[in-house]
């Protein structure tokens, strides 16, 4: 029970690696709130976790980050763990972006986690872990993702410098770095029309252990980085892509057949 008695928030809650964070912290003896847009979906996500909180809110409305932390502080009176996790993706090609594309991914995966740590923080106290969501995708260079990779990019950022200014009050600020992961994601926005075996065939070439990472890979590394186990460490990156940032070239894709 690596989290007995432990208080926790995930944002982004109720699908993909927010999810699967959330199951693997209630089994290890955690107290759990979630956050999420969706009313019905949050509800089932409560329903099957029992003891979870479920919040219904948009982080983009800092009123709405007030509201979600009110909520906490009744449930809990105090927060021991803060897993920034929500975000969204989005084209943002040169040439055909709008200033309402761009800001909106910005808004949601940059902006709102600064907000919502800073809200966070008064429920904090020494021994505290932050971990924020970051992605391989702030260096790949993907066409068509420059608003989601400089978010990731700043995520990166900015979590060294919140390592800094907590470190006085004894509270550890980490970071994971999810490569591609089975996820939701794939089956929306442009992606809808294009068979998901389709598209992971696609991908799990590029990746050197030949598959995408599963939502419970992403999960253990968080639930390392929210334990004792990692009381040594702040500022620090924990990468769960399977060698792509690391060992690319070792990829199917440029195996000799």
């Amino acid at each position: 029970m690596l989290l007995e008695n432990k208080s926790v928030l995930i944002t982004g809650g109720s699908s993909g690696i927010g999810l699967a964070t959330a199951r693997m912290m209630v089994a290890q003896g955690a107290r759990v709130a979630i956050t999420g847009r969706d009313q019905s979906k949050l509800d089932a996500v409560a329903s099957e976790l029992g003891s979870a909180v479920a919040i219904q809110g948009d982080l983009d409305d800092p009123a709405a980050i007030d509201a979600m932390l009110d909520v906490v502080r009744t449930a809990f009176g105090s927060l021991d763990v803060l897993f920034a996790n929500a975000g969204i993706s989005g084209p943002t090609p040169l040439g055909s972006t709008t200033l309402a594309m761009f800001e909106a991914i910005s808004r949601t995966n940059l902006t709102s986690v600064f907000l919502t740590v800073q809200a966070a923080l008064p429920l904090m106290s020494a021994g505290g872990s932050i971990i924020l969501n970051g992605s391989v995708m702030r260096q790949m260079g993907n066409p068509g993702a420059a608003a989601y990779a400089a978010t990731k990019g700043g995520i990166t950022a900015m979590a060294k410098v919140f390592a800094s200014e907590l470190a006085p009050r004894g509270i550890r600020v980490n970071t994971v770095i999810p490569g591609a992961t089975d996820t939701p994601i794939w089956t929306r926005g442009a992606r809808a029309n294009v068979p998901k075996a389709e598209t992971m065939h696609a991908i799990d070439r590029s990746i050197p252990i030949g598959r995408v990472a599963q939502p419970e890979e992403i999960a253990h590394a968080v639930v390392f980085l929210a334990s004792e186990g990692s009381s040594g460490m702040t500022a620090a990156e924990i990468v769960v892509d399977g060698g792509t940032i690391g060992a690319p070239y070792g990829a199917p894709a440029y195996r000799k057949t």
